[in-house]
């Protein structure tokens, strides 16, 4: 089944949302100072809620209440009429309302948008690679071991 731009622009408005996700409050501020971020109104104010967490077990992966976490949530309109959208983890209601205004400049200028958050994609490269060399530090090559009975 071919992919249609309906699902590219999901992909990538996904994408971009894991990055503001990732992101710090600092690094959102910074990323809409550079966009010259609009006046936004609240559709609906930065509101902190609960949400279950689920898990999965066990060889027939049947999922578990893990219990709840703290989500905040953030709807917003510019003043061109874009809405954005947006819940993180935790109980910072001013990085969620920033994380949705960068969802709504985003509907509009993909390019500015993807460049002020490209110091979080950069950071979040150097902290992959950081974490696969801790990790290859502790790997053990068992073909190289001694076996017992030679």
């Amino acid at each position: 089944m071919p992919v249609t731009n309906r699902d590219t622009d999901t992909d990538a408005r996904r994408a971009i949302m894991a990055l503001c996700a990732a992101a710090t409050t600092d690094e959102l501020s910074r990323a809409l100072t550079g966009l010259g971020a609009p006046e936004a109104e609240d559709l609906r104010a930065p509101e902190i809620g609960l949400v279950m967490a689920t898990g999965r077990i066990g060889g027939d992966g049947r999922p578990f209440n893990l219990g709840e976490v703290s989500v905040t949530r953030a709807a917003v309109r510019l003043t061109d009429g874009r809405t954005g959208f947006a819940y993180h983890l935790g109980r910072d209601r001013r990085r969620a309302r920033q994380a949705a205004i960068l969802d709504a400049l985003w509907q509009g200028d993909r390019l500015g948008v993807e460049a002020a958050l490209a110091p979080v994609a950069r950071r979040q490269a150097q902290e992959a690679v950081a974490e696969a060399r801790r990790t290859a530090a502790t790997q053990v090559d068992f073909l190289t071991l001694a076996r017992g009975e030679d």
